[in-house]
């Protein structure tokens, strides 16, 4: 029996297609609610902060020597797992993105609680649903390039900091400074290789960030500096520029500048 076109319109949402793709039978296009959602808001965060300056929170061990409470005045981007510093380093950053599969499946309960403006990959609505603060990236692991406008396709060049600089650009920030970039990890191994935490983290701010049972995967630092390099060159052809002043990082894309010397 021929399915109806109901039927069809169902068995399509079921499967959970994301992108705008045409359905046979319906008119125009199909796009998922929490995606329409999404991009409404992205399209009203375009340039909302034009001309303005942000930190950018990574989350290396450098962060327990840096003196957070400068940034009080300032505008941060925080990423994974960054609430554990609100314990120990009293720490709140204005926003939090967050890419990665592995870190949001095992995080979900404290996601779900901040609340604070929240960017993920739509494949995260595996595990967290659309609500007031929430916003869903169409992120993706191949096609490199840097998005000027986030609420399409936005390469994630093996590190959520990349996708922080695509998103900073889109809010329309001048400048970009990251601090807790270390680009340094004590941990070996392949890349990109699934691996689970045996004891305390080494490799970040807190012991407890992917600490004994957290599942994760080892970085690609080569594809992140190609992602890095990308950036730069973005954000300079725009009469714009990205700073890099995390102490004793081992990254060496960004022009270095002091941190105590920008407040």
């Amino acid at each position: 029996m021929p399915l109806t076109l109901k039927d069809r319109f169902m068995t399509f949402a079921r499967r959970g297609y994301d992108a705008v793709r045409r359905i046979p039978g319906l008119p125009g296009t199909y796009l998922h609610p929490w995606r329409r959602q999404s991009r409404r808001k992205l399209a009203a965060l375009r340039d909302s902060h034009k001309g303005e300056r942000c930190f950018v929170i990574g989350n290396g061990p450098s962060l327990k020597i840096t003196d957070l409470g400068k940034l009080s005045n300032d505008f941060t981007i925080g990423m994974n797992r960054i609430f554990l510093a609100a314990d120990e380093l009293n720490f709140y950053p204005d926003i939090l993105v967050c890419v990665n599969d592995l870190v949001v499946e095992q995080s979900v309960s404290e996601f779900e609680n901040l609340q604070i403006p929240k960017f993920f990959s739509w494949r995260a609505r595996k595990w967290l649903t659309m609500d007031p603060y929430t916003h869903f990236l169409y992120t993706t692991y191949t096609s490199p390039r840097f998005a000027a406008d986030v609420s399409g396709r936005v390469w994630e060049g093996a590190t959520v900091t990349n996708v922080c600089l695509q998103l900073a650009y889109h809010m329309g920030f001048e400048e970009v400074i990251l601090i807790g970039v270390d680009h340094s990890f004590a941990t070996k191994g392949t890349p990109n290789t699934t691996v689970e935490s045996k004891g305390d983290d080494p490799n970040h701010f807190s012991a407890a960030y992917f600490g004994k049972g957290f599942r994760w995967q080892l970085p690609d630092l080569e594809t992140s500096e190609i992602a890095y390099r990308m950036a730069r060159e973005a954000y300079e052809a725009d009469g714009r520029r990205i700073l890099d002043a995390t102490i004793g990082g081992k990254l060496d894309i960004f022009e270095k500048i002091d941190y105590n010397s920008l407040f």
